[in-house]
């Protein structure tokens, strides 16, 4: 047989049931998202679909879920809908959902994983994952399972290419330290949000660059893991130190709420005594008094954006030469309001 006849053997479900340790129907009703398998075991399949490479093949045909009257399903997957970033990404998707006649389900992803199975179980055509760190088995089984994906911001870099949506984190932080090098600061401190978290990294990584090219010393980092009242207590530690910082960047909105909390128990007024950037531009900058000098970043956008790759990734063939997934990044555009002045 010539070389170009020769096909790799593609892993079966046997062979996945072989590595976990289960049988055949066993690994059928993970992938159909079965209720009546334990979570050790579902975990265990989910694994082994991973190890052994095993794909199904194509995505799942646009089903009708209840009649043939009604429109197919995608999953917005999220970890909670409080606070306006979550509903800016559901506008965005419902918006770009509704256009192509398509109904969207919220899905919560709670600790327990089972997120993924309750996609499996129902007829939905794919995934926009927005707020949530899948892990590699957890994609996988998605991907056995013939349901495509598609990360918002990603807090993490999957082991096997996923199409994803973000924005120009980088860029954002450095345009931020640009802004207060232009206003005269020279001394920084950064509240972070996740420390592992791309994005987070991304913009503080940003806002150095800009400091270094200025010959300016490295900023004051901690991390407040996106909560408000961490973040205070972060910039309490920043703010009290005898060199404190005359500019704070704050890598969200809702840290840099908290950054306006430590401020007011420290008796120091914003701009006069302490400039504060935030990141997001949710309306909540512009509620705070002062308004936030923010980044911003088109998050309805990027949940339009994620719909359309998730379509696009369903038309591509399982026979195609395999390519980089598909990226979309959007841009990232300062805000000057009222919380940046001069330094005197």
């Amino acid at each position: 047989m010539s070389p170009e006849k020769k096909r790799e053997r593609q892993p079966t479900l046997s062979d996945v049931a072989t590595v976990a340790g289960t049988s055949v129907p066993t690994v059928s009703k993970v992938l159909r998202g079965g209720t009546d398998i334990s979570p050790a075991t579902r975990d265990r399949v989910m694994s082994a679909i991973r190890e052994v490479g095993y794909a199904k093949g194509a995505p799942r045909p646009r089903a009708r879920p209840v009649s043939s009257e009604a429109p197919p399903l995608i999953d917005l997957v999220v970890n909670h809908v409080d606070g306006s970033w979550a509903n800016r990404v559901l506008v965005g998707v419902e918006r770009a959902a509704a256009a192509a006649n398509v109904d969207v389900v919220i899905t919560i992803a709670r600790g327990d994983g089972d997120w993924v199975s309750r996609l499996l179980r129902r007829p939905s055509q794919g995934a926009v994952i927005v707020l949530v760190d899948p892990t590699d088995a957890q994609l996988a089984a998605l991907s056995a399972g013939g349901v495509p994906v598609v990360l918002v911001t990603p807090m993490s870099r999957p082991a096997a290419p996923v199409p994803s949506v973000g924005v120009t984190n980088w860029e954002g932080g450095r345009t931020a330290a640009e802004h207060l090098l232009e206003l005269g600061h020279t001394s920084f401190g950064v509240i972070g949000g996740g420390r592992d978290h791309l994005y987070n990294t991304a913009r503080i990584d940003g806002f150095r660059s800009a400091l270094r090219e200025a010959g300016v010393a490295e900023p004051a980092v901690a991390f407040a893991d996106w909560s408000r009242p961490l973040a205070a207590e972060r910039a309490v530690e920043l703010l009290s130190a005898d060199d404190r910082p005359t500019a704070v960047f704050a890598c969200s909105d809702l840290m840099a709420l908290g950054v306006y909390d430590a401020a007011r128990s420290l008796g120091l007024s914003i701009p006069g005594d302490l400039s504060v950037v935030g990141f997001d531009d949710g309306p909540e900058a512009e509620w705070a008094t002062p308004a936030i000098t923010t980044v911003h970043q088109p998050v309805a956008e990027m949940g339009a954006g994620a719909v359309g790759l998730l379509f696009q990734t369903r038309q591509t063939h399982p026979d195609d030469e395999p390519s980089r997934p598909p990226r979309i990044e959007l841009s990232t555009t300062l805000i000057p309001r009222d919380s940046t002045a001069r330094r005197h």
